[in-house]
């Protein structure tokens, strides 16, 4: 299994699902803070080309926002 890395913010209801879904589902990752944390948020936009919270880099796979769906795909999660 590739690394998971949870590109997040404080007060981002979003960021927060992500996790709970990941928790649940018994999936470990890294996490990093785009507010605390100027080398992520760099890391994040010019990497990943993204510019908003939660971000998700799954391998070589990058999901933006959360969506369930997308999520379960990308960690075989049998629906």
């Amino acid at each position: 299994m590739s690394e998971i890395i949870l590109y997040s913010q404080p007060d981002c209801p979003p960021c927060e699902i992500t996790k709970k879904f990941l928790k649940e589902y018994g999936f470990s990752y890294t996490e990093k803070n785009i507010k605390v944390d100027n080398k992520a948020r760099n890391e994040l936009i010019n990497k990943y080309q993204s510019y908003s919270t939660p971000t998700i880099v799954i391998g070589d796979r990058i999901i933006r926002g959360f969506d369930a769906k997308e999520l379960a795909k990308a960690l075989n999660i049998p629906e």
